[in-house]
């Protein structure tokens, strides 16, 4: 479980160009939910998920995951309970890496890391069997380069490799808007399997009203840093695409 109270993120705090990207955020995310976040470009999506990443510290209020105040760990330490995948799908892989030593360090991030990396049989064929499920036929590629791999397979093998540690909670943000309809039709479906059958949670900021209708079993919308709409399993459901519109009017 994810809990912020009275998260508040000021940038150039007492400066003329002073921004207010949060403010006063309650938000109890529980475990296992798919969370879609919704909202105008500058209402505070990704400073949220910055805050829970620990890519940025609140100017105030504290964030706790199952209990554990966390909001003085940082960001590395953090690791251990959330993983992210970005918009960009060059971030998040080492593209002079091959797609198996990409997935061997994704396995060891909350690790201690030592000279070798470990590269084991039964590792490989780990990593080939969460592969197939894919059906890109990746699996047989797996000494392939991260680099010369297209935009949606890269997403793709990052969400996959999100699951290669312990980590609870996976951050998305936006991470289809660079790629084709069908490459992220299959890496939100993907997203959508890892929460209901791996019991992950997942927090998806996305401007895909589509998506956001399709996806997830909770929708909030922010707007200008602060939480105005918060709908639940039920009330998502009653959602139309019109409805949906309406609420950026």
């Amino acid at each position: 479980m994810v809990s912020l109270q009275h998260i508040t993120k000021v940038f150039n705090k007492g400066e003329i160009n002073e921004v207010r990207a949060l403010d006063d955020i309650h938000l109890t995310i529980n475990e296992g939910e798919f969370l879609i976040i919704i909202g105008a470009n500058g209402s505070g999506k990704s400073t949220l998920l910055n805050i829970i990443q620990g890519a940025e510290k609140p100017t105030e209020g504290n964030i706790k995951i199952n209990n554990v105040d966390i909001t003085e760990i940082a960001e590395y330490q953090r690791s251990k309970w959330v993983a992210r995948v970005f918009q960009n799908p060059n971030n998040g892989t080492a593209p002079d890496l091959t797609i198996l030593e990409n997935f061997r360090l994704a396995a060891l991030r909350s690790q201690q890391k030592s000279l070798t990396i470990g590269l084991s049989t039964s590792f490989k064929k780990r990593v080939q069997e969460n592969i197939a499920a894919l059906e890109m036929g990746l699996e047989n590629k797996i000494n392939q380069l991260m680099g010369s791999l297209s935009g949606g397979q890269r997403q793709a093998l990052t969400l996959l490799m999100s699951m290669m540690d312990h980590s609870e909670i996976i951050l998305m943000d936006e991470p289809t808007a660079a790629l084709d309809p069908k490459s992220s039709q299959l890496v939100l479906n993907l997203a959508d399997k890892i929460n209901r059958i791996n019991g992950k949670t997942l927090i998806l900021i996305t401007h895909h009203l589509k998506d956001a209708l399709q996806y997830g079993n909770r929708l909030i919308q922010m707007k200008a840093g602060s939480i105005a709409l918060d709908l639940n399993t039920q009330e998502k459901r009653q959602l139309t695409l019109p409805k949906i519109l309406d609420l950026f009017t």
